[in-house]
């Protein structure tokens, strides 16, 4: 058994991609939000990657209306 114990820092992080996305398809935060029936501070939150705690129905709308993949949103990378 693997008793090695990780520090926080050691996973990684992911990021948010959406202005990438948005910026690609060429729609902007305020089109997002109508179609998605959200309000204009959530999303700028997960358009400036300042979001702590993902909301994974918002992630699964933002996949849905923009007919994209969840890679196409979120990306893991490890901080080496």
């Amino acid at each position: 058994m693997n008793n090695l114990v990780y520090v926080l820092e050691d996973f990684g992080k992911i990021d948010i991609k959406l202005k990438d996305l948005l910026e690609k398809k060429g729609i902007s935060r305020n089109k997002l939000c109508n179609m998605m029936g959200s309000n204009y501070d959530l999303i700028t939150r997960y358009y400036n990657n300042r979001v702590t705690r993902v909301d994974l129905e918002i992630i699964a709308k933002i996949c849905f209306v923009l007919d994209c993949n969840i890679t196409d949103v979120l990306e893991y990378s490890t901080q080496k």
